[in-house]
Formats: C-alpha cells, sequence, structure tokens
C-alpha cells in the first residue's frame, strides 16, 4: 500500500520538482554510482580554448560523449592530440546542470596501442627532422685534442663522477669545467637551457661542450626530449656531445649532437684521447725524428767527403792557370783569325778597286777622250737634247772648258 501511495504522490503534479532539483538528483545519483573509469574511444570536434581547457567528443561506431581536460591537466599531455585519434580516457562522470548534459572529466590520457610519452617522442622528432636539426650535413668534427671541456649535469649526480673519472685516464693535459643543471624534475628544462648558453659565455672558450646524465626512465630523462634543450643543444656554437642515460636509452638531445656517446663514461673516451696511446706516439716520433736526424747527418757528410775530393777544392790555383791558358790560347786564335780576315778584305778591296777604276769614265779621258755635262752634271750623249743659251761643261783628263750653246 506504502508503494502505491509513493507512486500516486510521484504522478500527483502537486508534488512537481523543479529541472534543477531533477538535474541534481541525476548528477548525484550519476555521479555516486559511477567510479573513476577507462574510457575507449576517438577524438572529434576537438576545441582548445583561450582559457587552456580542451573540449572534444568521444565516440565509438555506436554512441558518443563529452569530454572535457581542463587547463591543469591539459599541459601535463606531452604529445599532441588530433581528430580521429584513438585513446583511453581515465576519468569520472560529470552532469552539467545547467544545461541538462553530462560529459566525461578527463584526469589521465593516453593514445591506444602507443605510451604517451613515446608518441610526444615521435611527434617531436618528425617535427624537428623535417627541419633538418638532426641532419648529418649540421654535424661538427670534435677537436683532436681539446684543452677545455664543459660538463652540463647535476654536480651531484652519477653522471659527473663516471665522466671525470674515465677523464682520469685518459689525457690528462684539459680542463675539464662542470656547469651545474637540474637534469630531472620540474625546471630541469629551464635549467640545462640556461646552462648551455652560460657555458657558451665561458672564456677562455670551452673546446667541447658535453649534456650528461645517468641512467633513468622515460619519464626521467624526458627533460633532454623537450624542445626548447633540443634546440639549445643544436644551436650551440661549441661542439657538442649528448651522453644521456645508458647504452639503450635515446634522446632527441642524441640526434640534435654533434656526437652521441652511450654513457658518460663512453663520453669521457670519445671527448678525451688515450694518454697512454699519445705518450707512445710521441716516443716512436721521437725515435723516428731521431732516426731521420741522424741519417741526414750522415748524408750531409758523405756530400761533404765527395767535395773535399772534388779538384776545383783540392786545387783551386790548377783550375785558375788552366783556365788563364785556356784564355790565352783563344786570344791567340782569336788575333789570329782577325788578321786574317782583315788581309782578305784588303786583297777583296784591291780587286774591287782595279775593277772599279777599269770601269771609271776618268780612266777613258785619259785616252784622249772627253766628256759634256749639262747644267745639272749630266752627261750629254745625243745634241738634240740643246737649246741655244745653255751652258755646257767640256771636262777632259787634265782640266775642263766651260762653252755656251750658239745655235742648233
Amino acid at each position: 500500500m506504502e508503494r502505491v501511495s509513493d507512486a500516486a504522490a510521484i504522478a500527483d503534479p502537486v508534488h512537481a520538482i523543479s529541472v534543477s532539483e531533477l538535474n541534481g538528483h541525476i548528477k548525484a545519483v550519476m555521479e555516486g554510482t559511477f567510479p573513476s573509469l577507462w574510457v575507449a574511444g576517438e577524438i572529434s570536434d576537438l576545441v582548445r580554448a583561450r582559457s587552456g581547457h580542451i573540449y572534444f567528443t568521444l565516440k565509438d561506431d555506436d554512441a558518443q560523449i563529452r569530454g572535457v581536460l581542463w587547463r591543469n591537466t591539459a599541459i601535463r599531455i606531452k604529445h599532441d592530440l588530433q581528430d580521429g585519434q584513438a585513446v583511453l580516457c581515465f576519468g569520472n562522470l560529470d552532469v552539467y546542470a545547467a544545461r541538462g548534459t553530462y560529459q566525461l572529466v578527463v584526469r589521465k590520457l593516453e593514445p591506444q596501442g602507443i605510451g604517451s610519452l613515446q608518441l610526444a617522442f615521435q611527434q617531436m622528432q618528425a617535427k624537428l627532422e623535417r627541419e633538418g636539426l638532426f641532419a648529418a650535413e649540421r654535424k661538427r668534427p670534435l677537436p683532436s685534442l681539446p684543452r677545455r671541456i664543459g660538463i652540463v649535469t647535476s654536480p651531484s649526480g652519477a653522471a659527473v663522477r663516471d665522466f671525470l673519472q674515465a677523464a682520469s685516464n685518459r689525457y690528462h693535459g684539459a680542463d675539464v669545467v662542470v656547469i651545474p643543471a637540474l637534469v630531472q624534475g620540474e625546471g630541469a628544462v629551464r635549467s640545462i637551457v640556461a646552462a648551455i648558453r652560460a657555458a657558451e659565455r665561458i672564456t677562455p672558450k670551452l673546446d667541447v661542450l658535453v649534456v650528461s646524465r645517468g641512467g633513468g626512465s622515460l619519464e626521467d630523462l624526458w627533460c633532454f626530449n623537450e624542445e626548447p634543450v633540443v634546440r639549445a643543444v643544436a644551436a650551440c656554437s661549441i661542439p657538442t656531445v649528448s651522453a644521456v642515460g645508458h647504452e639503450i636509452d635515446v634522446t632527441l638531445c642524441d640526434l640534435a649532437a654533434d656526437l652521441r656517446a652511450l654513457t658518460p663514461t663512453d663520453a669521457a673516451t670519445r671527448v678525451l684521447p688515450d694518454g697512454m696511446s699519445l705518450k707512445s706516439s710521441a716516443v716512436n716520433l721521437r725515435q723516428r725524428l731521431d732516426r731521420s736526424i741522424r741519417l741526414s747527418i750522415l748524408q750531409r757528410q758523405s756530400e761533404v767527403a765527395a767535395l773535399k775530393q772534388r779538384p776545383i777544392l783540392r786545387k783551386p790555383m790548377e783550375i785558375i792557370q788552366l783556365r788563364a791558358r785556356l784564355l790565352d790560347e783563344l786570344d791567340a786564335r782569336a788575333r789570329r783569325a782577325m788578321t786574317g780576315q782583315m788581309k782578305q778584305g784588303r786583297s777583296q778591296v784591291g780587286e774591287l778597286a782595279a775593277s772599279l777604276s777599269a770601269l771609271s769614265p776618268l780612266a777613258v779621258l785619259s785616252r784622249g777622250y772627253s766628256v759634256t755635262l749639262d747644267a745639272d752634271g749630266n752627261a750629254i750623249s745625243d745634241a738634240g737634247m740643246l737649246k741655244p743659251g745653255d751652258l755646257l761643261e767640256t771636262r777632259f783628263h787634265h782640266g775642263r772648258v766651260l762653252s755656251k750653246v750658239q745655235a742648233e
């Protein structure tokens, strides 16, 4: 009878409740009935509010539910959320009484099939690789004999002890400068970036910069995958070595650095040459230099001995006398040649003079002939060339006669 009475009371309009009361009852029942739970689905209608909150729809093939990531939760998600991404959401159901809707308030979110940090790692790696930060042509060689080495790490961690221990067994001529930095937890990213920039300002300038820390989980090493740290390593003006974690650990800093070392100990062996090998090489070079010098001295001594046996050095005056005698002989030969040439020339001149004398007009004149010349000194061979009044000169073997043409 009581149940019938209660049902009748509820059905009675006199006992009607407000919308707010109804939503309040639904909110109390739903939030009290459903504990925190994991929900699998696909993200759609993703909206990033200016406040930092993220709103989205979580759906499968047959249904959907609204979801929200409040700002304090959203900033802890390392990977990028995208429409169509399959995720696992952990949170509580919440009824929004003002609109009569309910939603899932997400406190954790992970991609399905892959860890959140691993996805964030892959997304950041792809982004920076497209920018060329990991390109092989950007890698710089390390100096073969560094004098000043900087190491960015925690001064109280195992990494600096391992590095210094390994360095003590290598080359002893280098100074190691420890640049303190947080290498894990909140503030590590800002601390590492500040330490790298401080290393670039150190004077005298560092030859190599090592960024290092010991092993740990992916979460422990995550600061070395953060974009500001990776960009600081890639932009560093000093050749950089990344020695983060153990051999199996690979961070984005390893890809951006000029050289990746498997461990802090390996970094020391890669940066510093082996002291014993250097000493052995120096001894070998000194021995080779000694042998080369001795061989060069013996060779020069042999050359000097050979020079001493040359006549020019044994009897220098004899060579001078021989050259003087040869000079005299050459002088006598030259004189004889000149005399012969002069005699031959005189003979040729005499012959030419006789021939010229035989052909000379004066010789003809000596035999009783004469020659008549005009005023210009030209011989006249034709009387037709003359006209009255022309002055003529007639030459004889002895003397001359001037005449004037009277008539043709």
